[in-house]
């Protein structure tokens, strides 16, 4: 695994405001339970309105919390005054999101002044074993000088 240096050393405390910031997150109750340079983990517990017809996770869901992990773990390494876009992500959907939770990985790969590229993978946790469910990669976008919207 590559090994990242943020350049702001307040990058944890900026990332996790601007996840509290995001509405979408509190609506579906996910969490964010990891947050280093180039790496953030985002949980989402199970609820039957997120579910689809057979009970599993939505996969609408399962590629949001994903989104918000590559685009975090991507913001960690962006200096202070930006803020971040996805610009382009695609995701795999390997196996049903069956379990009593998700936990969305999003991972650096590539860190540039101006686009950053993540993995993603997202596990359903089921009965303690995590079994992989989605898999991605994404494109990002540092806005700089446009720094996060205020609460």
């Amino acid at each position: 695994m590559t090994s990242f240096t943020a350049p702001d050393p307040a990058f944890e405390a900026r990332v996790r405001a601007s996840f509290e910031r995001q509405g979408i997150m509190r609506l579906i109750g996910a969490r964010m339970t990891r947050v280093e340079p180039g790496r953030v983990e985002i949980e989402l517990p199970y609820r039957a309105d997120l579910t689809q017809q057979h009970g599993y996770f939505h996969a609408g869901v399962t590629s949001t919390i994903a989104d918000s992990a590559g685009g975090y773990a991507g913001y960690t390494l962006f200096p202070a005054a930006s803020s971040v876009l996805t610009v382009e992500y695609k995701m795999n959907l390997v196996a049903p999101a069956d379990g009593e939770k998700l936990v969305a990985i999003g991972q650096v790969k590539k860190s540039g002044r101006s686009l950053t590229v993540c993995e993603l993978e997202v596990r359903a946790v089921k009965g303690g074993a995590a079994r992989p469910c989605a898999y991605g990669l994404q494109t990002l976008m540092c806005m700089m000088g446009r720094a996060d919207a205020p609460a």
